[in-house]
């Protein structure tokens, strides 16, 4: 189903989606780095189906909104987490 190639594309775009969620992100995101990739993984493929439902996927040039989608749902992605991560590590 996935080509190893597909997986690790993923997993970069996971970690390059989840560190510019993190600094979009309005305040301070205590989350480990593996939810932060988890994060960037939402985004790349939520930001892919949201710029696909707009017709901007696939663009002549560089694809702009679609990056501008996958940031955006990675920052929303990432501040989630840390809203429940934070609250699931202070009942321990």
């Amino acid at each position: 189903m996935w080509s190893v190639g597909a997986i690790i594309g993923l997993l970069i775009a996971g970690i390059v989606l989840g560190i510019l969620g993190k600094l979009v992100a309005p305040g301070r995101q205590n989350i480990p780095f593996w939810l932060t990739i988890i994060a960037g993984i939402v985004g790349a493929l939520v930001g892919n189906l949201i710029a696909g439902a707009f017709g901007v996927k696939d663009t002549d040039g560089i694809d702009w909104w679609r990056h501008i989608f996958q940031i955006i749902v990675a920052a929303v992605a990432v501040a989630l987490a840390a809203s429940l991560y934070g609250r699931s590590r202070s009942r321990i």
